[in-house]
């Protein structure tokens, strides 16, 4: 397997376990979608993909409709997404996907974060280069063959196709997103979920209490609301 599998598996148990916390980050996604390319999901494919992550988070449709319906109002501010980099204790390199409407706050409260934490802040391009940008796909494995699907996926930009309980998973570069999505709808192939992951080229591994210091930095992360994701260079159990 290569390192999206190894990525996921490690990473699976730790994401979003606090449903609310998802309900948050899709309404803020649909927003985005929305305002970027209208409330229609049939002429929208960002938010058409939204929509799918939504109902496989088990989202209401009602909360969906009404997400769609105030993000369609003029007055709603838009999100805008900030990415932030740094460092937690014990040199391991931290990417901070937020999306927020009040800039000034994300950038206060995410140094606060690192400065409370033992961390430091950075500057733009500072670690993202540690990690490669990358768009994923889960759908419905019935009726399919993993190693015919990669295949003929791999010139959509595909670079890895496998499975594991939540189904058949693939991954490919960042900016394949919209051919490889356009591909499985066109071959009628049910997209269950979709989303991007940065995956870090090299990982650390750290004692056990050197683990501790560098979790509290991220759990304090991925606790703020303007954040979205949070990617780290930490070697993880799986």
């Amino acid at each position: 397997m290569g390192r999206a599998f190894e990525f996921r598996k490690a990473r699976k148990m730790k994401r979003w376990s606090a449903m609310a916390k998802t309900f948050t980050r899709i309404g803020k996604d649909i927003v985005m979608a929305v305002k970027e390319g209208g409330p229609n999901p049939d002429t929208n494919s960002k938010l058409r993909a939204v929509i799918q992550n939504a109902k496989a988070a088990n989202m209401p449709k009602d909360n969906i409709e009404r997400a769609i319906k105030k993000a369609s109002d003029k007055s709603t501010e838009n999100y805008k997404e900030v990415l932030f980099e740094g460092y937690a204790p014990h040199g391991i390199a931290v990417l901070v996907e937020t999306a927020t409407d009040n800039n000034n706050r994300s950038v206060a409260n995410i140094r606060s974060y690192f400065n409370k934490c033992n961390g430091s802040l950075g500057t733009s391009g500072s670690v993202e280069f540690m990690f490669d940008h990358t768009c994923n796909f889960r759908v419905d494995p019935e009726g399919l063959d993993v190693e015919e699907l990669e295949l003929n996926l791999i010139d959509h930009g595909v670079e890895e196709v496998f499975t594991d309980e939540d189904g058949i998973l693939i991954y490919g570069p960042f900016e394949s997103f919209g051919a490889i999505q356009k591909e499985l709808e066109n071959t009628e192939i049910e997209i269950l979920s979709s989303g991007f992951e940065r995956i870090p080229n090299v990982t650390k591994t750290l004692t056990e209490e050197q683990v501790a210091d560098v979790e509290k930095l991220l759990e304090k992360l991925e606790e703020d609301d303007d954040v979205q994701n949070v990617y780290h260079t930490l070697q993880l159990e799986d």
